[in-house]
């Protein structure tokens, strides 16, 4: 099945649906709010990123299905053990907007999102440095002072990509 040739009927039954998974995000990350780190809600966050992206894969839909699997996997990375830093709450929240905002400017014929991702990429590294700070060198955490040295801390891989046409 071509973008082009997708039944009209599936991508409104998808966009539908997609709301309602993306209503269940955001209700997991208030439970979040309450309730910090619960492992339930960070599991639900993360199987509702899950369907999200079989859903959008089945349909063909890249762009949505692109930009939740690697919300998912920074999420992922983050879950053993369950903990989500302090900021990381605010940079998903962030994400879920954006990713709402996508959802509303899917093309209803073709299911493509004409954007570039620009945005989606600053997000994505906001929260990527949320829930992984650059930690100091062992020398100046010995010496207990700031440090000033390039970031020791993995960067995490960000798809990057060109505007959609």
């Amino acid at each position: 099945m071509t973008i082009d040739s997708l039944n009209s009927s599936a991508l409104q039954d998808f966009l539908v649906d997609a709301q309602v998974l993306l209503t269940k995000a955001e209700e997991c990350l208030q439970h979040l709010e309450l309730i910090d780190n619960d492992p339930d809600a960070c599991h639900c966050l993360n199987d509702t990123l899950a369907t999200l992206v079989a859903r959008a894969q089945g349909l063909e839909l890249l762009e949505v299905a692109g930009y939740c699997r690697q919300l998912q996997q920074l999420l992922a990375s983050a879950q053993t053990p369950v903990h989500l830093p302090e900021g990381a709450l605010t940079a998903i929240q962030d994400c879920l907007t954006l990713l709402a905002w996508q959802l509303e400017l899917v093309d209803p014929r073709t299911g493509r999102l004409n954007l570039d991702t620009e945005e989606q990429v600053v997000l994505l590294d906001n929260l990527a440095t949320a829930l992984h700070p650059p930690q100091a060198c062992a020398s100046c955490t010995l010496d207990m002072s700031p440090c000033e040295h390039p970031a020791q801390a993995p960067k995490l891989a960000i798809e990057r990509s060109t505007t959609v046409n």
